[in-house]
């Protein structure tokens, strides 16, 4: 008996390192890199997390955000490339090319308002062939019917300002296509620019003092950082405005056409998951976004006076009461 119990106890302790060392694998790291400042922006840091974990894997998301502070982004890049994390997400077009120009090997997973084949960050939509593929939202495309919808909501106004950020490298191309949209409807401009909060005050100084009867807010991060401020002093100056994201309208703006930030991270969540398992993104076709959400505030609206047209509401996909 007491040698039946002495081998039992050889066999059980012969187990002990296997059983030890069966610990669970520690999730894999997720990069993020984002031009912007964390806030109003960080919740999509959880929808991706989410997105990846309901895509049947659990990863820890490292965020590193450049504060609107473009030049950073190499050196947070080359932190995250240090890190050994598994994938970079990087959000917005500087970002992806910092990430691009830092690493040829570590997979990218980018969302950005340009054109990636024109930026070289893939070698086409369809066939990637690098280390980066992820969604293209093409901001500028869509910046023209922005421009038609507030001349809809605010017919009288004479002169439109135009908010832009110069740092920002998508900035240019949404410029043109839209002053050329504006040239076509006879519609005068008053580009202003800013890249911190007090240029954005001095901004609004200048479109009060020119008498701007409406505003388009340009599509950028910094932006929608720092979306309440914007839509206060829009509010505070009786400025009918235009935005490119549900998440000013959903926060007291007028009107916002343009892609869901939280759906555009959803899906790139589903090509970080995939690259996780394996999948090359040299053969993960670039993503485009089927459709575009106009989303009204009509608190909004009747604090401002505008009466909003029976057709617009009819188009929109969500109505604010």
């Amino acid at each position: 008996m007491r040698r039946r119990s002495f081998l039992a106890l050889m066999a059980g302790a012969a187990a002990w390192p296997t059983v030890a060392g069966a610990q669970p694998a520690a999730a894999p790291v997720v990069g993020f890199l984002h031009f912007a400042a964390a806030a109003g922006l960080a919740h999509i840091v959880e929808v991706l997390r989410q997105g990846v974990k309901d895509a049947g894997v659990d990863v820890v998301i490292e965020p590193r955000w450049a504060e609107g502070h473009f030049d950073r982004l190499p050196a947070l890049a080359a932190e995250l490339v240090e890190r050994r994390v598994a994938v970079i997400v990087a959000g917005g077009h500087a970002a992806a090319l910092a990430a691009k120009a830092t690493t040829r090997t570590t997979p990218i997973v980018f969302s950005t308002g340009g054109d990636p084949v024109t930026d070289g960050l893939v070698g086409s939509l369809s066939r990637p062939g690098g280390n980066a593929t992820g969604m293209t939202v093409f901001t500028s495309a869509i910046t023209a019917k922005r421009l038609e919808l507030i001349r809809e909501l605010a017919p009288q106004a004479a002169l439109i300002a135009v908010l832009i950020n110069p740092k920002n490298p998508t900035t240019g191309p949404e410029l043109r296509i839209l002053q050329a949209a504006a040239r076509a409807m006879g519609q005068e401009l008053l580009i202003l620019e800013a890249s911190s909060p007090q240029a954005i005050d001095e901004a609004f100084a200048t479109l009060v003092q020119r008498r701007a009867g409406a505003l388009l807010v340009g599509a950028d991060g910094d932006f929608n950082s720092g979306r309440d401020r914007l839509i206060a002093l829009a509010a505070r100056h009786a400025v009918p405005a235009v935005y490119h994201a549900r998440e000013f309208a959903a926060s007291g703006g007028l009107i916002s056409y343009g892609t869901d930030i939280s759906d555009t991270y959803r899906q790139i969540a589903g090509y970080v998951a995939r690259i996780l398992r394996g999948a090359s993104p040299a053969d993960l076709a670039v993503l485009q976004p089927t459709k575009f959400d106009l989303v009204i505030n009509m608190r909004t609206a009747k604090a401002l006076g505008l009466n909003i047209p029976r057709v617009l509401l009819a188009q929109a996909n969500q109505v604010i009461e």
